[in-house]
């Protein structure tokens, strides 16, 4: 038995509600809290700063959430550490509106309820620095940072605070982390965490606006979107009634206007082109040797200070070494946007680029540059120019259904929202993504002369 009281113990077979789970009760406390920006109270137990003190969740400190965002918006560092926390508060709120409803209590019980507490605070605890750029380029041997998560969770510093202190096992918070959906329960905890309006985007939408002191993510009703949560009418996804639809259209379209100014603006796409072929090229270095598991895993496992350092002596002598240090450097210099095509204006083009595999868009910028040289006259670099596009896996689908009282009638949220139904489909990658070429600043002024989209076709269909 731990120094810290299971509350399980205390409340023998947890046959109470889902509102005595001490974590729900210390929303409404004074004490033992946790501030978080903006003026937001985290409630914590001892069980709770248990894990938060575990080495493996400390390390989260040293991972930015947002990663090349900074680049653009300056306050934009927050951590992994941080939005944890306030995807764990948004977790004691779901579970509070929930405990009142008879549906929801004859699939979850209390245990079910304090799992789903434990995988809100430790979703993320397998992120490693520049995780999502990393993961967008699906190269051979790179895990995903939720399979990554295992070898935390299975660590005796967290495994044993996890079954000494609430009685649960590791496994079991690992199933919701990694969206199994193989029982009622588990199914309607998976749609909390990860499912069309979940815990984890209703803060990082709100938490990467704050930061980079941008309105767009913090304009939605969260108050009234959660008061407006109710599972569907299979009872296995949460859904809300319709007073809650504007709030969700309104969320939706922050969605979309964050990735469109925040996410996809041409100059952290340009870092994030640059760092994902740096890190390819790693790749392309280390990916055949003995140990390439283990030094996967020791770059993952340290922070972005520590991972670019031990990237740029591995990649020495490399034009991609050259790029790390332009991006991580002293004198920073990121390459300049050339072109950029969108589905709306250029959708032949965008069509062409948009959606393949990164090594496939390795080569044909390797074609790209060769072709361009021809033109220019002059030799140039393989790494000199870069093309971002679209990555093959779309973002997920934004749709959920509304419960309408009135009619005792379940529709999803796109057939009675015109917003939803444009934005909340492939429309919304094809026209907040675009197709971008970037070169080098140098070589700007070369590329202007010449007939680039003609080029960059050419370079595709070969």
């Amino acid at each position: 038995m731990s120094a810290i009281t299971s509350w399980a113990n205390l409340t023998g077979d947890r046959m109470g509600s889902v509102l005595d789970i001490p974590e729900i009760r210390g929303l409404d406390g004074r004490s033992d809290l946790i501030r978080i920006p903006s003026q937001i109270d985290v409630p914590v137990t001892e069980r709770v700063k248990s894990l938060i003190d575990a080495p493996e969740f400390q390390r989260l400190k040293k991972i930015s959430q947002l990663g090349m965002v900074s680049f653009v918006y300056p306050a934009a560092t927050h951590s992994r550490f941080e939005h944890s926390l306030g995807v764990y508060r948004n977790s004691l709120l779901f579970l509070r509106q929930f405990a009142e409803q008879p549906e929801f209590n004859a699939l979850v019980t209390v245990r079910d309820a304090e799992i789903l507490i434990l995988a809100s605070l430790l979703h993320d605890i397998g992120h490693w620095p520049y995780c999502h750029p990393i993961e967008d380029i699906e190269l051979e041997g790179i895990p995903s940072h939720e399979s990554f998560a295992t070898r935390y969770l299975e660590r005796d510093s967290i495994s044993e605070r996890i079954r000494d202190q609430w009685e649960i096992e590791p496994s079991e918070v690992l199933a919701v982390i990694n969206r199994k959906k193989e029982t009622p329960a588990q199914a309607i905890l998976s749609s909390i965490l990860s499912g069309p309006i979940d815990i984890d985007k209703m803060d990082y939408l709100y938490r990467d606006s704050l930061h980079a002191g941008v309105p767009y993510g913090q304009n939605f009703d969260s108050l009234r979107l959660i008061r407006s949560l109710c599972l569907n009418e299979k009872s296995d996804s949460l859904a809300i009634t319709d007073k809650g639809r504007t709030a969700a259209e309104l969320m939706v379209f922050a969605r979309y206007v964050m990735f469109s100014e925040v996410y996809w603006h041409h100059t952290v796409r340009s870092a994030t082109t640059m760092f994902q072929r740096a890190f390819y090229r790693w790749h392309q270095m280390k990916r055949s040797q003995v140990d390439f598991v283990k030094q996967v895993s020791g770059l993952f496992e340290s922070g972005e200070t520590e991972m670019i350092r031990q990237m740029r002596l591995d990649l020495e002598g490399e034009s991609a070494a050259e790029m790390l240090d332009q991006l991580f450097g002293v004198n920073r210099r990121l390459h300049k946007r050339a072109a950029n095509f969108s589905f709306n204006e250029n959708a032949a083009t965008f069509e062409k680029v948009a959606y393949h595999p990164y090594s496939w868009l390795v080569a044909t910028s390797e074609r790209l540059t060769e072709l361009i040289a021809e033109q220019v006259g002059v030799q140039i670099d393989k790494d000199a120019v870069l093309i971002d596009a679209p990555p093959v896996g779309l973002e997920v689908q934004f749709n959920v259904d509304v419960y309408s009282p009135k009619t005792n009638a379940y529709r999803p949220l796109g057939e009675v929202s015109p917003v939803v139904n444009t934005l909340a489909k492939r429309q919304f990658d094809d026209f907040v993504k675009q197709v971008r070429v970037f070169v080098e600043p140098g070589l700007l002024p070369l590329v202007e002369k010449i007939d680039l989209e003609l080029l960059l076709v050419a370079a595709a269909e070969n």
